[in-house]
Protein backbone atom coordinates (compact mmCIF):
# COMPACT_ATOMS: atom_id res chain seq x y z
CA UNK A 1 0.00 0.00 0.00
CA UNK A 2 1.37 3.56 -0.84
CA UNK A 3 2.06 6.12 1.86
CA UNK A 4 -0.56 8.99 1.52
CA UNK A 5 1.15 12.49 2.65
CA UNK A 6 -0.56 14.91 3.95
CA UNK A 7 -0.79 17.27 0.69
CA UNK A 8 -2.41 14.43 -1.33
CA UNK A 9 -4.91 13.40 1.72
CA UNK A 10 -6.41 17.05 2.01
CA UNK A 11 -6.97 16.68 -2.01
CA UNK A 12 -8.89 13.40 -1.95
CA UNK A 13 -10.86 14.87 1.08
CA UNK A 14 -11.40 17.95 -0.97
CA UNK A 15 -12.32 15.50 -3.79
CA UNK A 16 -15.01 13.24 -1.64
CA UNK A 17 -16.10 16.58 -0.59
CA UNK A 18 -17.16 17.54 -3.66
CA UNK A 19 -19.15 14.62 -5.37
CA UNK A 20 -21.01 14.70 -1.86
CA UNK A 21 -22.39 17.94 -2.74
CA UNK A 22 -22.78 16.64 -6.46
CA UNK A 23 -24.42 13.51 -5.27
CA UNK A 24 -26.87 15.70 -3.56
CA UNK A 25 -27.68 18.15 -6.20
CA UNK A 26 -28.93 15.17 -7.76
CA UNK A 27 -31.46 14.09 -5.50
CA UNK A 28 -34.84 14.63 -7.29
CA UNK A 29 -37.06 15.63 -4.26
CA UNK A 30 -41.01 15.19 -5.54
CA UNK A 31 -42.36 18.30 -6.71
CA UNK A 32 -45.82 19.33 -4.50
CA UNK A 33 -48.54 18.72 -6.60
CA UNK A 34 -46.62 16.64 -9.49
CA UNK A 35 -48.40 12.67 -10.10
CA UNK A 36 -45.09 10.63 -9.10
CA UNK A 37 -45.48 6.93 -11.17
CA UNK A 38 -44.14 3.60 -9.79
CA UNK A 39 -43.83 1.11 -13.06
CA UNK A 40 -43.29 -2.36 -11.68
CA UNK A 41 -42.33 -5.15 -14.59
CA UNK A 42 -44.18 -8.36 -14.58
CA UNK A 43 -43.19 -10.69 -11.57
CA UNK A 44 -42.49 -13.89 -13.79
CA UNK A 45 -39.90 -13.11 -16.38
CA UNK A 46 -39.43 -10.30 -19.00
CA UNK A 47 -37.63 -9.91 -22.49
CA UNK A 48 -34.54 -9.27 -21.07
CA UNK A 49 -35.09 -11.38 -17.79
CA UNK A 50 -34.62 -8.04 -15.75
CA UNK A 51 -36.98 -5.30 -14.96
CA UNK A 52 -37.37 -1.89 -16.90
CA UNK A 53 -34.23 -0.60 -18.08
CA UNK A 54 -32.64 3.00 -18.32
CA UNK A 55 -34.30 4.83 -21.26
CA UNK A 56 -37.56 3.00 -21.70
CA UNK A 57 -40.76 5.03 -22.37
CA UNK A 58 -44.51 4.05 -20.95
CA UNK A 59 -47.62 5.65 -22.04
CA UNK A 60 -49.57 7.20 -19.48
CA UNK A 61 -53.29 8.29 -19.33
CA UNK A 62 -55.38 9.66 -16.49
CA UNK A 63 -58.55 9.62 -15.56
CA UNK A 64 -60.21 11.58 -12.66
CA UNK A 65 -63.70 10.77 -10.62
CA UNK A 66 -66.80 13.23 -10.58
CA UNK A 67 -69.53 12.15 -7.88
CA UNK A 68 -67.34 9.00 -6.97
CA UNK A 69 -67.74 7.67 -10.48
CA UNK A 70 -64.73 7.08 -12.87
CA UNK A 71 -64.74 8.78 -16.40
CA UNK A 72 -63.88 6.74 -19.32
CA UNK A 73 -60.83 6.63 -20.95
CA UNK A 74 -60.82 8.58 -24.29
CA UNK A 75 -58.95 9.05 -27.27
CA UNK A 76 -58.36 12.81 -25.61
CA UNK A 77 -59.34 14.45 -23.27
CA UNK A 78 -58.66 13.02 -19.96
CA UNK A 79 -56.89 14.43 -17.23
CA UNK A 80 -53.76 12.95 -18.81
CA UNK A 81 -53.58 12.25 -22.46
CA UNK A 82 -50.93 9.76 -23.45
CA UNK A 83 -47.83 11.03 -22.10
CA UNK A 84 -44.54 9.57 -22.81
CA UNK A 85 -42.58 8.71 -19.49
CA UNK A 86 -38.97 7.62 -19.12
CA UNK A 87 -37.09 5.53 -17.20
CA UNK A 88 -33.54 6.56 -16.32
CA UNK A 89 -32.86 3.97 -14.08
CA UNK A 90 -34.09 5.12 -11.16
CA UNK A 91 -37.07 7.49 -11.84
CA UNK A 92 -39.84 7.81 -14.36
CA UNK A 93 -40.16 11.23 -15.86
CA UNK A 94 -43.24 12.93 -17.93
CA UNK A 95 -42.86 14.65 -21.01
CA UNK A 96 -45.41 16.54 -19.55
CA UNK A 97 -45.88 17.30 -15.88
CA UNK A 98 -49.13 15.07 -15.17
CA UNK A 99 -50.68 17.11 -11.59
CA UNK A 100 -52.72 15.23 -8.88
CA UNK A 101 -56.32 16.39 -9.27
CA UNK A 102 -58.76 17.31 -6.25
CA UNK A 103 -60.63 13.91 -6.82
CA UNK A 104 -59.49 10.25 -7.20
CA UNK A 105 -57.95 9.29 -10.51
CA UNK A 106 -57.33 6.07 -12.68
CA UNK A 107 -53.99 6.47 -13.94
CA UNK A 108 -53.52 3.47 -16.98
CA UNK A 109 -50.02 2.61 -18.28
CA UNK A 110 -48.84 0.67 -21.43
CA UNK A 111 -45.48 -0.38 -22.53
CA UNK A 112 -44.08 -0.18 -25.49
CA UNK A 113 -44.92 3.58 -26.19
CA UNK A 114 -46.93 4.07 -29.11
CA UNK A 115 -49.57 6.64 -30.72
CA UNK A 116 -52.54 5.28 -30.14
CA UNK A 117 -55.53 5.65 -33.40
CA UNK A 118 -58.45 4.77 -31.00
CA UNK A 119 -58.85 4.14 -27.22
CA UNK A 120 -60.39 0.83 -27.74
CA UNK A 121 -59.29 -0.79 -30.98
CA UNK A 122 -55.94 -0.16 -31.53
CA UNK A 123 -54.51 -1.92 -34.69
CA UNK A 124 -51.55 -3.12 -33.46
CA UNK A 125 -48.78 -5.62 -34.54
CA UNK A 126 -45.85 -8.00 -33.19
CA UNK A 127 -42.26 -8.15 -35.14
CA UNK A 128 -42.30 -10.52 -37.60
CA UNK A 129 -38.35 -10.97 -37.29
CA UNK A 130 -38.23 -11.17 -33.71
CA UNK A 131 -34.45 -12.11 -34.02
CA UNK A 132 -33.35 -9.01 -34.32
CA UNK A 133 -30.89 -7.00 -31.89
CA UNK A 134 -31.62 -3.57 -30.04
CA UNK A 135 -30.03 -0.44 -31.60
CA UNK A 136 -29.51 2.63 -30.45
CA UNK A 137 -32.78 4.27 -31.89
CA UNK A 138 -34.96 1.42 -31.67
CA UNK A 139 -36.42 -1.87 -29.32
CA UNK A 140 -35.50 -5.74 -30.41
CA UNK A 141 -37.99 -7.25 -32.53
CA UNK A 142 -38.57 -9.24 -29.73
CA UNK A 143 -39.33 -6.47 -27.09
CA UNK A 144 -40.98 -4.32 -29.42
CA UNK A 145 -43.50 -7.22 -29.06
CA UNK A 146 -44.28 -7.65 -25.57
CA UNK A 147 -47.09 -5.48 -25.02
CA UNK A 148 -47.72 -4.69 -21.16
CA UNK A 149 -50.41 -2.83 -19.55
CA UNK A 150 -51.40 -1.88 -16.47
CA UNK A 151 -54.24 0.35 -14.16
CA UNK A 152 -53.70 1.77 -10.79
CA UNK A 153 -57.78 2.48 -9.96
CA UNK A 154 -58.77 4.92 -6.86
CA UNK A 155 -55.72 6.88 -6.37
CA UNK A 156 -55.20 10.58 -5.07
CA UNK A 157 -52.15 12.41 -3.75
CA UNK A 158 -53.17 10.87 -0.86
CA UNK A 159 -51.33 8.12 -1.47
CA UNK A 160 -48.39 9.77 -2.56
CA UNK A 161 -47.47 7.27 -5.74
CA UNK A 162 -49.29 5.63 -8.47
CA UNK A 163 -48.33 2.13 -8.17
CA UNK A 164 -48.78 0.61 -11.76
CA UNK A 165 -48.66 -3.53 -11.86
CA UNK A 166 -48.08 -4.49 -15.53
CA UNK A 167 -48.73 -7.23 -16.94
CA UNK A 168 -47.67 -9.30 -20.05
CA UNK A 169 -50.76 -8.83 -22.67
CA UNK A 170 -49.70 -11.51 -25.10
CA UNK A 171 -48.87 -15.32 -25.68
CA UNK A 172 -45.25 -16.44 -25.27
CA UNK A 173 -44.32 -19.38 -27.10
CA UNK A 174 -40.86 -20.91 -26.01
CA UNK A 175 -38.78 -23.98 -27.99
CA UNK A 176 -36.65 -26.04 -27.03
CA UNK A 177 -35.02 -28.39 -29.47
CA UNK A 178 -34.31 -31.66 -28.14
CA UNK A 179 -32.08 -34.15 -30.11
CA UNK A 180 -33.77 -37.46 -30.88
CA UNK A 181 -32.26 -41.00 -30.61
CA UNK A 182 -30.40 -40.70 -33.82
CA UNK A 183 -29.67 -37.19 -34.25
CA UNK A 184 -25.88 -36.83 -33.91
CA UNK A 185 -23.51 -33.75 -33.29
CA UNK A 186 -24.98 -30.31 -31.92
CA UNK A 187 -27.51 -27.96 -33.30
CA UNK A 188 -25.59 -25.35 -35.36
CA UNK A 189 -25.65 -21.71 -34.35
CA UNK A 190 -26.63 -20.57 -37.62
CA UNK A 191 -30.02 -22.33 -37.51
CA UNK A 192 -33.53 -20.55 -37.25
CA UNK A 193 -37.19 -20.87 -36.37
CA UNK A 194 -40.29 -20.06 -37.11
CA UNK A 195 -43.69 -20.03 -36.59
CA UNK A 196 -45.91 -20.20 -39.54
CA UNK A 197 -49.97 -19.17 -39.97
CA UNK A 198 -50.12 -16.97 -37.24
CA UNK A 199 -51.71 -13.74 -37.40
CA UNK A 200 -49.52 -10.89 -35.81
CA UNK A 201 -52.12 -8.17 -35.79
CA UNK A 202 -54.24 -7.46 -33.40
CA UNK A 203 -56.87 -4.51 -31.88
CA UNK A 204 -55.42 -3.51 -28.69
CA UNK A 205 -58.55 -1.81 -25.94
CA UNK A 206 -56.34 0.54 -23.92
CA UNK A 207 -59.13 0.61 -21.14
CA UNK A 208 -58.68 -3.01 -20.40
CA UNK A 209 -55.42 -4.28 -21.68
CA UNK A 210 -57.08 -6.71 -23.91
CA UNK A 211 -55.22 -7.88 -27.09
CA UNK A 212 -57.50 -9.22 -29.83
CA UNK A 213 -56.69 -11.02 -32.95
CA UNK A 214 -57.33 -8.50 -35.86
CA UNK A 215 -60.56 -10.18 -37.61
CA UNK A 216 -58.84 -8.62 -41.27
CA UNK A 217 -55.66 -9.85 -40.28
CA UNK A 218 -54.22 -12.24 -42.53
CA UNK A 219 -51.88 -15.16 -41.64
CA UNK A 220 -48.11 -15.00 -41.92
CA UNK A 221 -44.63 -16.63 -40.50
CA UNK A 222 -42.55 -14.99 -37.77
CA UNK A 223 -39.60 -15.71 -37.15
CA UNK A 224 -38.50 -16.43 -33.20
CA UNK A 225 -35.49 -15.15 -31.23
CA UNK A 226 -32.71 -17.33 -30.70
CA UNK A 227 -32.03 -17.28 -26.80
CA UNK A 228 -29.28 -20.19 -26.91
CA UNK A 229 -28.23 -23.11 -29.18
CA UNK A 230 -31.21 -24.98 -27.80
CA UNK A 231 -33.84 -22.27 -27.18
CA UNK A 232 -35.61 -19.76 -29.34
CA UNK A 233 -38.97 -17.54 -28.11
CA UNK A 234 -41.66 -15.28 -30.02
CA UNK A 235 -44.34 -13.61 -28.50
CA UNK A 236 -47.51 -14.38 -30.61
CA UNK A 237 -50.79 -12.41 -30.61
CA UNK A 238 -53.25 -14.07 -28.70
CA UNK A 239 -55.47 -16.85 -31.01
CA UNK A 240 -56.52 -20.26 -32.37
CA UNK A 241 -54.83 -22.09 -35.27
CA UNK A 242 -57.61 -24.45 -35.28
CA UNK A 243 -56.66 -26.21 -38.84
CA UNK A 244 -53.90 -28.48 -38.67
CA UNK A 245 -51.04 -27.22 -40.86
CA UNK A 246 -47.41 -25.82 -40.90
CA UNK A 247 -47.25 -24.50 -37.58
CA UNK A 248 -42.99 -24.66 -36.51
CA UNK A 249 -40.40 -25.16 -38.48
CA UNK A 250 -36.40 -25.42 -37.83
CA UNK A 251 -33.85 -25.01 -40.18
CA UNK A 252 -30.58 -26.26 -39.64
CA UNK A 253 -27.56 -26.67 -42.27
CA UNK A 254 -30.10 -26.16 -45.28
CA UNK A 255 -32.36 -29.12 -43.73
CA UNK A 256 -35.66 -27.61 -42.53
CA UNK A 257 -37.30 -30.03 -40.15
CA UNK A 258 -41.57 -29.17 -40.42
CA UNK A 259 -44.32 -29.73 -37.78
CA UNK A 260 -47.74 -30.03 -38.04
CA UNK A 261 -50.63 -29.06 -35.83
CA UNK A 262 -53.19 -26.84 -34.11
CA UNK A 263 -52.99 -25.04 -31.10
CA UNK A 264 -54.06 -22.28 -28.88
CA UNK A 265 -52.30 -19.12 -28.03
CA UNK A 266 -53.55 -17.86 -24.32
CA UNK A 267 -53.10 -14.62 -23.07
CA UNK A 268 -50.73 -13.80 -20.59
CA UNK A 269 -49.40 -16.88 -20.66
CA UNK A 270 -46.19 -18.66 -21.53
CA UNK A 271 -46.46 -22.21 -23.60
CA UNK A 272 -43.25 -24.27 -23.78
CA UNK A 273 -43.03 -26.87 -26.36
CA UNK A 274 -39.87 -29.68 -26.82
CA UNK A 275 -39.64 -30.42 -30.21
CA UNK A 276 -37.48 -33.56 -30.81
CA UNK A 277 -34.94 -33.62 -34.01
CA UNK A 278 -34.33 -36.85 -35.45
CA UNK A 279 -31.95 -37.29 -38.45
CA UNK A 280 -34.85 -37.98 -40.42
CA UNK A 281 -36.72 -34.36 -41.42
CA UNK A 282 -40.03 -36.51 -41.53
CA UNK A 283 -39.93 -37.68 -38.00
CA UNK A 284 -39.91 -34.64 -36.05
CA UNK A 285 -42.66 -34.26 -32.90
CA UNK A 286 -43.65 -32.08 -30.73
CA UNK A 287 -44.39 -32.54 -26.69
CA UNK A 288 -46.13 -29.84 -24.07
CA UNK A 289 -42.67 -29.18 -21.61
CA UNK A 290 -44.17 -28.57 -18.37
CA UNK A 291 -47.55 -26.41 -17.18
CA UNK A 292 -48.67 -23.66 -19.12
CA UNK A 293 -47.79 -20.71 -17.08
CA UNK A 294 -48.57 -17.21 -15.86
CA UNK A 295 -45.74 -14.67 -17.76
Amino acid sequence: MKKINSRTAWALALLALTACDNSEEKIQMPEEGVLQVEAVYPTATRATETAFESGDVIGLYATEYADEVAAPLQISGNWANNIATTYDGTNWTPGKKIYWSDYTMDVYGYYPYMKPTSINEHIWSVQLDQSTEETENSLSGYEASDFLWAKAEGVSQADGVATLQFAHRCSKLVIKLVKGSDYTGVFPTESELYIHNVVPTATIDFTTGAVTKYIYGEETTIKAKRVDDETFEAIIVPQRVETRRPFIEFIANGVSFLYEDTFHFKAGKQHTLNLTINANPDQVRVEIGGDIEDW
